[in-house]
């Protein structure tokens, strides 16, 4: 079926990124061009949501050129689902810039569009060198976001993920020269099921997995993320949070699905890595005393329960995945956004240097505890439904042990929200000291467009728990197509 748009998602931000680089520092411009790019994206996610949710697959070749060499996009209902949450995130985050201030920098917005662009490009991509080219395309930016403003802390921490993130790439690449030694195409559709029946493609397909598996934070491979992420700008880090690993998650099951065929020997692997990147993420963040270093872990921690509906590889396991990981995406921004907006508003997040919240920004408190209780797993929220539907599947398959520790962690989730909550928002009204070091009792309120951002995703995450059904369709359909990846397979490659 013809897709000839999805290029679209790629081309459209680029050069709105060139707009605004022309526009310099006439910031009502950048504003308007990367919003209404951002906003055409997410139209364009949900005509295509639209269009596959039958189990419709929408292909394009770029340029026409012949099968082998032609640049093709596809889109099915996993594709469409992860474009649109990319793009609200976006969307969302960039009004957090544009609120806290930190678009004022001529290169926020161009950064960010080609971030985007290359986060969407990776969504749709059949080729694994696109795939590879388009990553790089998102973690570019990427560097230069980080480190943006240049204080020292940002600098180091930016040093070590550009070290990080090119080893990471170095072995991709690796992995894909080994493939199209072995296979002679990194076609995704005509490699499909090639794990299955010859080693050494099995062997390439896990040097490829396994840098996705770092730049997604698996443990043992997670460490950069918590030592990163807390040090970028507020609106950096939520926009990260939204994105970058989440791209590592999809190109994972993606490929497992494709390329392995859901292969089921190798699945207890996946299975250990979800566990233990669930407890090592949860036991972090329980140590840490800041608002974003705490839930920097707690990414590292819900990134183990999305593998888990992988290893499953079920109906149920990966319906459960795709639902948690478009649910936890819009929690995890939220909650990012929430501790951007204590920090642009008293110039810290550290427990113990800020507290009483509670009492002076009752909806900035009740945005946190939503979202928050989301995490946790606490009825009628999203986060309840993925965790209730991915136990379910998990007691389904009698993987008990997984259970087990899906419910322990929920417990550790609501221990480290408990600690913020305590830390930040409980207790009398206490903000850092200022320059004359005295700590005061007294502060500006944070500004409605600030919270703004943060309280449109909790009302997401609200509908998504009273609502949840239209999303569970969704996600099912998308499982439908890892399950069975025949009709995907037959769109890229012509047949």
């Amino acid at each position: 079926m013809s897709g000839a748009v999805l290029p679209l998602a790629v081309a459209g931000p680029l050069l709105a990124a060139g707009t605004t680089v022309a526009a310099g520092r006439h910031r009502v411009l950048c504003r308007v061009a990367a919003l209404s790019i951002t906003g055409a994206v997410l139209l364009l996610s949900g005509w295509l949501l639209a269009r596959t949710l039958d189990g419709s697959v929408l292909t394009a070749d770029v340029g026409g050129w012949p099968p082998g060499v032609a640049i093709v996009f596809a889109a099915d209902t996993f594709s469409a689902l992860m474009l649109g949450v990319t793009a609200l995130l976006t969307l969302v985050c960039l009004g957090f810039a544009m609120a806290s201030g930190e678009d004022t920098h001529p290169l926020y917005m161009p950064l960010a569009l080609v971030l985007s662009a290359g986060v969407y490009g990776a969504f749709l991509t059949a080729d694994l060198f696109n795939l590879f080219v388009l990553i790089e395309v998102m973690l570019v930016p990427s560097y230069a976001l980080l480190t943006l403003t240049g204080t020292r802390r940002r600098v180091s921490a930016g040093r070590l993920y550009l070290v990080f993130n090119l080893l990471a790439s170095t072995a991709f690449l690796a992995g894909l020269a080994l493939l199209y030694g072995v296979t002679g195409t990194v076609n995704l559709g005509e490699l499909a099921g090639a794990a299955r029946t010859s080693p050494l493609v099995a062997l390439a397909g896990a040097v490829l997995v396994l840098p996705m598996a770092a730049k997604a934070a698996v443990v043992p491979l997670h460490s950069w993320l918590p030592r990163t992420y807390p040090h970028a700008s507020p609106a950096v880090t939520a926009l990260f949070s939204g994105l970058l690993t989440k791209v590592g998650l999809y190109v994972i099951i993606r490929v497992y699905s494709v390329l392995f065929d859901g292969e089921r020997h190798y699945l207890w692997i996946i299975l250990l890595a979800a566990l233990l990147t669930m407890v090592v993420g949860a036991l972090g963040a329980v140590g840490e005393n800041t608002m974003r270093s705490i839930l920097a872990f707690s990414m590292v921690s819900q990134i183990g329960y999305v593998l888990l509906g992988l290893a499953l590889f079920t109906a149920a396991g990966l319906t459960a995945a795709v639902f948690y990981l478009v649910q936890y995406v819009l929690v995890k921004t939220a909650l990012f956004l929430c501790a951007g907006a204590v920090e642009v508003t008293y110039g810290s997040g550290r427990l113990g240097e800020i507290s009483g919240l509670g009492g002076r920004e009752p909806v900035l408190t009740v945005v946190f505890l939503t979202v928050a209780l989301s995490l946790a797993g606490l009825p009628p929220l999203s986060g309840f439904v993925a965790k209730l539907t991915l136990i379910r599947a998990a007691a389904v398959e009698t993987e008990y042990l997984a259970v087990a520790v899906a419910v322990a962690v929920s417990l550790l989730t609501l221990l480290y929200t408990v600690k913020i909550w305590s830390g930040v928002f409980a207790g009398q009204p206490s903000f850092p000291a200022g320059d004359s070091g005295v700590v005061r009792n007294s502060a500006p309120r944070a500004r409605p467009t600030v919270v703004l951002p943060a309280a449109l995703l909790a009302a997401l995450s609200v509908g998504l728990g009273l609502g949840a059904q239209p999303l569970l369709v969704a996600a099912g359909a998308a499982a439908d197509g890892l399950a069975d990846p025949s009709s995907w397979v037959r769109e890229v490659t012509g047949g």
